[in-house]
């Protein structure tokens, strides 16, 4: 695979932390030169020093279509275009329906999927130009069932599904967009969920119990998988590819 990415080009969003870190730590080790986008700037800045090979900062709040498509159009340019967007942007607070009110509803929808037809939306419209391009967006096991809780973040990453299938048809043949859907990952954001239920030893052993193969992913797993469904999957699109441990199989 990294002779196919050295020369390409890759938009990242949450690139400061989690998975959107780690994929663009790997994409620029497997050659790829990478514009890493984000809320905060500080970070950004520390991590396009890190992986070289021309990095470019592009801020953004994906909650702001403006903002992204400044930051997309950034890429463009210091770039002259972009083979491969993933798309990992997100936030996830749990709440029951008592407690979910509509600031925290629309906090939701606003950044994990209004903030996805925004870079979506963006990248598709210069991709169409070009005529080539492949995005990926990270959802969830949670596109695809429900959870108490967190009734806020599955219809958001339900709706980002949705928005995935159908733009896939509207760009093919020659752009390919897919999601990929983790179960529970080992990132900055599962650790503030786990503090939510009470941060114990007991509450993080009973979250791995409930996944079958009794961990959680670590953030570069889900970082290799979906670089290979951006760059290596040449007849995906529309596809919800699951990379869970198994929570969606029963």
């Amino acid at each position: 695979m990294s002779s196919r990415l050295t020369n390409k080009t890759a938009f990242v969003t949450g690139a400061s932390s989690g998975v959107g870190l780690a994929t663009a730590r790997r994409l620029a080790e497997l050659g790829a030169r990478v514009a890493v986008s984000a809320r905060r700037l500080d970070p950004l800045e520390k991590l396009a020093s890190e992986i070289g090979n021309g990095a470019v900062v592009a801020q953004a709040d994906v909650a702001d279509g403006a903002s992204v498509d400044t930051a997309v159009q950034l890429a463009w340019d210091q770039m002259g275009h972009v083979d491969y967007v993933i798309h990992a942007a997100g936030i996830v607070t749990p709440a029951p329906i008592g407690e979910l009110t509509p600031e925290l509803w629309k906090q939701h929808i606003d950044i994990n999927l209004t903030g996805s037809y925004n870079v979506l939306r963006a990248v598709a419209l210069r991709m169409k130009g070009r005529g080539e391009g492949s995005i990926v967006s990270i959802a969830s096991d949670l596109s695809f069932k429900g959870l108490a809780n967190y009734a806020h973040y599955c219809a958001s990453k339900a709706g980002l599904a949705g928005l995935s299938k159908a733009l896939a048809l509207e760009l093919a043949p020659n752009i390919r967009v897919n999601c990929v859907c983790p179960g529970p990952i080992d990132t900055p954001m599962m650790e503030s969920e786990l503090q939510w239920f009470g941060g114990s030893d007991e509450v993080r052993s009973g979250a791995v119990a409930a996944v079958p193969l009794k961990r959680f992913s670590s953030p570069e797993e889900i970082a290799d998988f979906a670089i290979y469904v951006a760059a290596e999957m040449r007849f995906a699109t529309g596809s919800l590819l699951s990379i869970d441990g198994g929570t969606t199989a029963g």
